[in-house]
């Protein structure tokens, strides 16, 4: 008969109670079953605890509490999930993470919400105003668009999509006409500060690429040199804007627009307008030139030098093969569209009348005759023209100004006679702003236009005062006469000026 169990002690039970909790779920390993044998049999608590591990070990073990993950750990499962083909692991707890809402421009909900938002942010940013247009009727507008230009309809339009839909596509279609290209180009003129790239052509009423950007350079009538493709070139009819300089040599409206740009807008619009000065002499005659450009107040002033060696004591046919060119029978010097229509061309020839003989010695006025005359012996090199010849002189239908001189130049291709007298005549003008050829300024130096009066828009201060006060150069002071004063307009059919 077996013996009772033994009542565990109270040391026993107290180690059993205080005992960790980490070991109360630890797995140990099973022991051999030989050892198990050898067990003595009056513990039965001991046995019965033995076996039932065994028991759970070889069936089906019984897995410890899971711990919860940490903040911001993936749960990686314990099993083995990789892909038998590419040998890849798949992360589930990835795929799970990858279909969650992450406001994807694929939903509705969010697209529409932010077209609400933009559509609030535009309403917000509008100008001031527009809610009042768009309560006023379509016709109204239209009766209001119908009393302006077609210019100032056109930018009536453009100022807002309110205004679009209240007036309608009409102002732009008359800019398109033919007939409209002068409001067409008043109304492209005003993109101009936007256009770096591109120069307004006048002659279709278009924007042209810039061939030549950083490379424009002004050269001879002769040389082709265009700063812009334009189908308009070369038809009938069809005239270049530009004005006349000297004999061969004109100013393109285009350089105008490209220093006045640059000036208003920076330098990548144009070109600077001391790059358009320059020094040169005619092939066909003994004239020197010189141009030089100055803006002041937005307008785009011009002066040329012109000079010649004149001998004394010249013929009519002598003044007039040193004054006029073979080619066109016009001045070698600068002159605007009325230089025949006044006193210029006897201004002239009154200061050649002044220029002495050269100094003779009395040997060489012994050649001649026996008469001996002491001013040819000491003559006065500087000579002091009359009241007719000495004053400046305005051309009262354009911004030009003239002045003739006579000065004392050293002649390096002569070896007898070094210093001689020079012919100096200097011309003023000014080119206008530059915004289009169809601006008063440049209308009237080329002949064009409305009637312009030049001392009433001019005022008392002078073009040359203007001019040669940004130097630090003063010019004597000379009367300013009307370069026509008996405003007499004979042109061609005069013969005064020849």
């Amino acid at each position: 008969m077996d013996s009772p169990p033994t009542k565990p002690s109270l040391r026993t039970r107290l180690g059993l109670t205080f005992r960790s909790k980490s070991h109360s779920n630890k797995l140990t390993k099973l022991p051999p079953s030989s050892s198990l044998t050898k067990l003595p049999s009056t513990s039965a608590i001991t046995t019965k605890s033995i076996s039932s591990t065994s028991t759970s070990t070889t069936t089906s073990p019984i897995s410890p509490k899971p711990r919860p993950l940490a903040y911001g750990a993936i749960y990686r499962p314990t099993e083995d999930n990789t892909n038998t083909q590419t040998g890849e692991r798949r992360d589930d707890t990835d795929l799970l993470h990858g279909l969650m809402h992450r406001e994807s421009n694929s939903s509705l909900d969010s697209a529409y919400e932010r077209l609400k938002r933009k559509r609030e942010e535009e309403l917000d940013t509008r100008p001031p105003g527009e809610e009042d247009i768009a309560k006023l009727p379509s016709d109204l507008w239209a009766a209001i668009a119908g009393l302006l230009s077609p210019c100032d309809a056109a930018s009536l339009v453009f100022a807002s999509k309110v205004l679009k839909k209240k007036i309608g596509n009409g102002p732009w279609e008359v800019l398109n006409r033919p007939e409209g290209l002068g409001e067409r180009v008043r109304f492209l003129g005003v993109m101009d500060g936007v256009m770096p790239g591109h120069l307004l052509c006048f002659l279709c009423g278009r924007y042209h690429v810039r061939t030549q950007i950083g490379k424009e350079r002004l050269k001879a009538a002769s040389v082709l040199n265009p700063l812009y493709v334009c189908p308009s070139i070369g038809k009938p009819g069809v005239k270049p804007y530009r004005t006349r300089i000297t004999p061969g040599h004109t100013l393109p409206f285009t350089f105008v627009q490209l220093v006045l740009r640059a000036r208003k807008f920076g330098a990548s619009y144009g070109m600077d307008a001391n790059e358009l000065g320059k020094r040169y002499k005619d092939p066909y005659s003994d004239w020197m030139h010189q141009t030089r450009y100055y803006i002041h107040k937005g307008h785009l002033l011009l002066r040329v030098v012109s000079r010649s060696f004149a001998n004394p004591d010249l013929p009519p046919s002598g003044q007039r093969h040193l004054l006029y060119s073979r080619e066109d029978y016009t001045p070698y010097f600068s002159v605007c569209a009325h230089w025949r229509d006044g006193e210029l061309m006897n201004v002239c020839k009154c200061a050649l009348g002044h220029i002495p003989k050269h100094r003779q010695t009395i040997a060489q006025q012994m050649k001649r005759g026996p008469q001996i005359q002491n001013a040819l012996r000491n003559p006065n090199p500087i000579v002091t023209l009359c009241s007719f010849c000495r004053p400046m002189r305005r051309c009262p239908e354009c911004p030009s100004e003239y002045l003739v001189e006579l000065k004392l130049a050293e002649d390096k291709n002569d070896p007898l006679v070094k210093f001689k007298q020079a012919i100096t005549v200097t011309r003023w003008c000014d080119l206008g702003n530059g915004s289009s050829p169809f601006v008063p300024e440049w209308a009237a130096i080329n002949g064009e236009g409305e009637l312009y009066d030049s001392f009433a828009n001019m005022g008392r201060r002078a073009i040359s005062g203007i001019f040669e006060s940004q130097s630090g150069v003063t010019i004597p002071g000379q009367r300013m006469l009307s370069l026509n004063p008996k405003n007499e307009k004979l042109g061609e059919e005069g013969h005064s000026w020849y």
